[in-house]
């Protein structure tokens, strides 16, 4: 084991598939891990050949301490590896070499307390499991765009220059949800887009704050369209603290939101509206949006019933277009992940099933051990459950549950795992592990 232990240096009429950006899409020779959720949004990886067993002395390729901490989950494009990372007040963006765990540069992308304590309602307050670094980083295989709970939002390249920066609670209005902003921003074409939706604070104010999506150019970071989300969710149930997800609908491609009791569809081109199924009451929304065979799972907020959506149409969307729903134990945090026609799902106490994709049949469950924020992992036929003590539970994705092993890594593991090349990187508080066989050295 190398430490490189440095600090700072469906069926239908709607064909549907999932995409990330152009630039992305065109990024085949490998299986890199670009963004939140993976390269196509969807917490699943085509690469094979993962480890399945592992502990603290052995199947460790390498181990790189980070000044802590966070909980973002790390973006990889070929040989680079991206995390950020709050250390005291600095909110930093590292450059690792993914073969070596080599910190290459450390950039310091801006400052930002962590407020902990405060008013009910008003002003954004953390919750302990995390702080501001939350967010996880994109990038195109050019640039690298990394966003904090600040509202700090930069783009750096690969050598660690600064293009551009600036900071979305300066430019829009200070965050008013609850519990510590966290979204992630996504990449398509040109646009960096990212999302915000909070409280609106209706009953308290006639100058409501408001939930909203931007663009921004991604070479110059220049706005390019901004859009007003105002679903009418009061108070709390406003709060969403999901990413959105990019799939190609009816030849075209969608940006898919979920939170404050509504999933909607944007032009992420333009920032239209293109349709909505309100109605989704539960509470904030932590479960983001993962993508079907032309439906979209998503769960109502507060372990509400997980939902099957189909996608398509235009405007207000009918409750009807609810395909299958299940509300005997959902998560609150954790995304489904799709393998094939099977749903796996985790509950934040660690209650794992699995569905039939298509009609929500419940096919088993099984009590795993500890408590879960992670999303899991799909990959080679393989299903990923990694919960916050740092122990890695893997089973195959099947409708029978098959359990593989128990890893376990004496860390706090709160980020969701990323894959590249054979590779499995799981970030925790303390480390990033690079976990698998042993790199060349040639």
């Amino acid at each position: 084991m190398n430490d490189s232990s440095r600090q700072w240096p469906f069926a239908g009429p709607v064909f549907v598939s999932v995409f990330l950006s152009t630039a992305l899409a065109e990024h085949a020779r490998a299986e890199d891990w670009p963004a939140w959720r993976g390269p196509r949004g969807d917490s699943a990886s085509r690469d094979s050949g993962l480890p399945v067993t592992w502990d603290a002395q052995r199947g460790i390729a390498w181990k790189t301490t980070l000044p802590e901490w966070g909980s973002s989950t790390p973006a990889i494009w070929d040989d680079a590896v991206f995390v950020t990372t709050q250390h005291e007040d600095d909110l930093l963006t590292l450059k690792l070499d993914r073969r070596t765990g080599t910190v290459e540069w450390t950039q310091k992308v801006g400052q930002g307390t962590i407020p902990r304590a405060g008013p009910k309602r008003e002003k954004q307050k953390f919750h302990q499991l995390h702080n501001l670094a939350s967010p996880s980083p994109v990038t195109d295989g050019k640039l690298v765009v990394v966003h904090f709970g600040n509202g700090d939002l930069a783009a750096y390249d690969f050598i660690g220059k600064l293009h551009w920066r600036r900071n979305l609670q300066e430019d829009y209005g200070s965050y008013t949800i609850w519990w510590g902003h966290a979204n992630s921003p996504v990449l398509y074409r040109d646009l960096v887009i990212s999302v915000c939706m909070q409280d609106s604070l209706a009953d308290l104010t006639d100058k409501q704050s408001a939930s909203y999506l931007v663009a921004h150019d991604l070479a110059t970071g220049k706005e390019r369209w901004k859009s007003t989300r105002m679903t009418g969710a009061p108070a709390e149930e406003g709060d969403a603290y999901t990413t959105p997800i990019l799939v190609k609908v009816e030849g075209k491609i969608q940006l898919i939101v979920m939170g404050g009791n509504q999933v909607d569809a944007y032009d992420p081109a333009t920032g239209e509206q293109l349709w909505y199924l309100a109605g989704l009451v539960g509470g904030r929304t932590v479960t983001g949006p993962t993508p079907g065979e032309a439906v979209v799972y998503v769960t109502r907020g507060m372990r509400g019933p997980l939902v099957a959506v189909k996608l398509g149409g235009r405007g207000k969307r009918p409750i009807s277009d609810i395909v299958w729903k299940y509300d005997q134990g959902t998560p609150d945090t954790p995304c489904p992940v799709l393998w094939n026609d099977l749903l796996f799902t985790v509950t934040d106490d660690g209650i794992a099933r699995a569905f039939d994709a298509r009609t929500g049949q419940l096919h088993w469950k099984q009590r795993l051990a500890g408590d879960y924020k992670a999303s899991p992992l799909a990959a080679d036929a393989r299903i990923y459950f990694l919960n916050t003590a740092g122990l890695c539970t893997v089973i195959a994705a099947s409708n029978r549950f098959e359990k593989l092993s128990e890893n376990p890594l004496p860390d706090v593991t709160l980020a969701s795992p990323a894959v590249s090349g054979g590779h499995l990187y799981i970030r925790g508080r303390q480390a990033l592990y690079c976990l698998g066989d042993q790199f060349d050295k040639h």
